[in-house]
């Protein structure tokens, strides 16, 4: 089967998707040289959907995002692409999931959490899916506090001296921006790959901006599943 992942970014959903037998190919505006599958550069709007089984589509995110609401109030403008993506994935006839970040205009037909998946960070994405369902897996209470790499979170207060690398491995890592404090602590590279147990992608900007493969291989588990195909293995 194959699938099409809009917007791909550096693939993190699109490994998930590759993990349980897709073809993957991606598409983007921007150049992603660490792509790991077939990819072409474009407008990912304006792409062909036909020969795809299987679309996942994350509209930018800086449009809803908590982390740009300074730069939103002081009147920059991010693209809104939403309703336009529904409405071509809508036309196409293929089952499809739309991802983003809590405060999208996404119906909220899934919520997943890093918790979920015992991984060392947060990220809550909504899910919006048409042609299937996706059983909602319980947000329970999230365990520990985050990691900033120069502090812990506010649960807990602390300092990087108070604690041994075993010790920090106990909170979550916040992935997001270009690094926090320029690579100390949790906020590294390899803590971040870690994390999002994505090891393929050395650009922190790029990492920011994807999703945990075991987000999208739980979803099209289930899709296969429902279509009374089994998932293989390509991990």
């Amino acid at each position: 089967m194959k699938a099409l992942d809009l917007f791909c970014g550096g693939g993190g959903a699109s490994k998930g998707l590759s993990d349980v037998g897709f073809d993957v190919v991606g598409i983007d505006l921007q150049e992603q040289p660490e792509y790991p599958f077939l990819f072409f550069q474009g407008d990912a709007l304006k792409a062909d959907l036909s020969d795809f089984d299987f679309i996942w589509a994350p509209p930018p995110c800086q449009c809803y995002s908590w982390g740009t609401v300074k730069w939103r109030n002081k009147g920059k403008k991010y693209p809104d692409l939403v309703a336009k993506t529904r409405k071509i994935l809508l036309k196409s006839g293929k089952p499809f999931v739309m991802e983003n970040v809590i405060g999208s205009p996404l119906r909220k037909d899934l919520v997943l959490c890093g918790e979920m998946f015992d991984l060392r960070i947060i990220r809550h994405r909504v899910f919006e899916i048409h042609g299937f369902s996706v059983p909602q897996i319980t947000h329970k209470k999230h365990k520990n506090a985050v990691w900033n790499g120069s502090a812990i979170g506010v649960l807990q207060g602390g300092s990087p001296g108070c604690f041994g690398d075993k010790e920090k491995r106990k909170y979550y890592v916040t992935v997001a921006g270009h690094g926090g404090d320029g690579g100390k602590g949790n906020t590294t590279l390899k803590a971040w790959q870690e994390a999002m147990q994505i090891d393929w992608i050395t650009n922190k900007k790029t990492l920011a901006q994807c999703v945990p493969p075991a987000y999208a291989r739980y979803i099209v588990e289930e899709f296969l599943k429902q279509q009374g195909r089994r998932a293989s293995s390509h991990r």
